[in-house]
């Protein structure tokens, strides 16, 4: 096997008086999706922005192409700019246009010329059907198509990994699968893909693996056809069974 693109190891971490998450152990591999599901609450998010140092571990390593990104010496900015984020609300800057957004980090990070830039972003923006958009504003686009754009901008400079937070939570079900689609296209390119999740049949046809966070536990992780085929925890049943039971 070759060595992951992402490993943690002991991952912790407390807000106050609760324990978040409490030493996680997980690997993951260049092209592979891996979905971390459980209730709200579990820590998913929380995995996430730690993954991204947007939060400080307190116990654990994480390590990033065989990089320690939690050594303390390590530049935390350094380390972002090689990990693609989307968040549940977008987060992109209103008083850019959609080109803008999405060259912005090309131009003033990556130091990529205004040309090299811009033609890589109209040819994304063309294939998720956002090309007539190039000149908009984000709040002239509808929540599917700013979630589509916030994609585009996390992987115009070909992150070694992307997180997805709940990126599907603040849409309208009918713009659901059309981001939902622009996912799989990802992983179909190659693109290695930790995302939290609520949205079981997706993880289930799509993810090579499933983590299930139970109170900040791994309390089960395999792939796809085990854990919701023949999950082997108590708590991972139960969980499961509320999907089930709400089809």
């Amino acid at each position: 096997m070759t060595q992951p693109v992402l490993s943690l190891s002991g991952v912790t971490k407390v807000f106050g008086e609760t324990q978040v998450l409490r030493g996680i152990d997980l690997d993951i591999h260049h092209g592979e999706v891996v979905a971390v599901i459980g209730a709200s609450g579990s820590g998913k998010s929380t995995l996430l922005r730690c993954i991204n140092l947007l939060e400080q571990l307190d116990d654990g390593q994480i390590w990033l192409s065989g990089d320690d990104i939690t050594d303390p010496s390590v530049n935390a900015d350094s380390v972002r700019a090689r990990i693609g984020v989307v968040f549940q609300q977008f987060n992109l800057f209103p008083h850019l246009s959609v080109l803008s957004n999405i060259t912005l980090a090309s131009r003033h990070v990556f130091k990529v010329s205004r040309d090299e830039a811009t033609t890589r972003a109209l040819e994304l923006l063309d294939r998720v059907g956002l090309a007539d958009k190039a000149q908009e504003y984000p709040d002239r686009l509808s929540g599917g198509q700013q979630q589509r754009l916030a994609l585009v901008r996390a992987i115009a400079n070909e992150p070694e990994v992307l997180l997805l937070d709940e990126i599907t939570s603040a849409l309208d079900p009918e713009l659901v699968g059309e981001v939902l689609d622009l996912v799989t296209d990802l992983k179909i390119d190659g693109t290695t893909i930790v995302m939290a999740t609520h949205e079981m049949a997706f993880a289930r046809d799509v993810a090579d693996q499933i983590v299930f966070l139970d109170q900040g536990l791994v309390a089960e992780k395999g792939p796809p056809a085990q854990v919701f085929g023949a999950p082997r925890e108590a708590r991972t049943r139960e969980f499961l069974q509320r999907f089930r039971g709400g089809r």
